[in-house]
């Protein structure tokens, strides 16, 4: 199998990072793992050492920047780009095996699972896998998987501290190439916990809706991320 290289932002992410990290331990023989760390305060970076992943620093608070240096200090021939706090399952490395000894035109995602047992959020994965499969609108943290030629091709993620998964999958010329694994990905609960998820949900579509109609990424990030 060609190798891989696994992608992944981090920013103060100590707490998650072991965890995801020890998903993906046994990949060291056939592919890398990238951390590209932005001005952690704590162990993250130490914990990536531990583990035997790649540290690159980026100065700069923008996770399409950090994306795209981890892509350009990648070996492999398929890109997996994953956010810090999620978890895979036992069996993935094997599943993603098979697939990517297929067609490299495709581009692959996990199916979107929440790492917490409330009913609530049984909804919202049935409306996310939804959103995904007949609109064809994945986004980052279902984890994407992409041929490095394709990423390259369509010019990779944009310097852009955030909708940088929207941006990329925008200029896809074919939306058919996207293609969901019968393979959960489970991404934490924490952004979802400060409110109701359904508020969280409406407020997300209106980042979206605001940056499509072309308003700059840099107030729609400050509204995301205030307090």
């Amino acid at each position: 199998m060609s190798k891989i290289s696994i992608i992944i932002p981090t920013i103060n992410e100590a707490s998650n990072l072991p965890l995801l990290l020890s998903d993906l331990s046994m990949i060291h023989k056939e592919g890398e793992i990238l951390i590209v760390d932005c001005c952690s305060e704590d162990r993250t970076i130490d914990i990536a050492n531990i583990y035997g992943a790649k540290v690159y620093k980026s100065k700069e608070k923008n996770r399409g920047l950090q994306l795209n240096l981890g892509a350009k200090n990648s070996k492999g021939d398929w890109l997996i780009f994953l956010h810090a706090d999620t978890r895979l399952t036992n069996d993935w490395f094997k599943t993603i095996k098979s697939v990517l000894k297929g067609d490299k035109n495709f581009l692959y995602y996990f199916k979107f699972k929440i790492n917490d047992k409330k009913i609530i959020y049984r909804f919202l994965e049935i409306l996310v896998n939804f959103r995904s499969n007949y609109f064809k609108q994945p986004y980052g943290d279902q984890g994407l998987i992409i041929h490095r030629s394709i990423y390259f091709k369509n010019n990779g993620f944009r310097n852009i501290p955030l909708m940088e998964d929207v941006d990329f999958l925008r200029r896809l010329n074919n939306k058919k190439v996207l293609k969901q694994l019968n393979l959960p990905i489970f991404t934490s609960s924490r952004k979802w916990e400060r409110t109701n998820i359904f508020i969280q949900a409406l407020k997300n579509w209106n980042f979206r809706r605001r940056w499509l109609k072309g308003e700059s990424t840099k107030s729609i990030y400050y509204d995301y991320y205030k307090k």
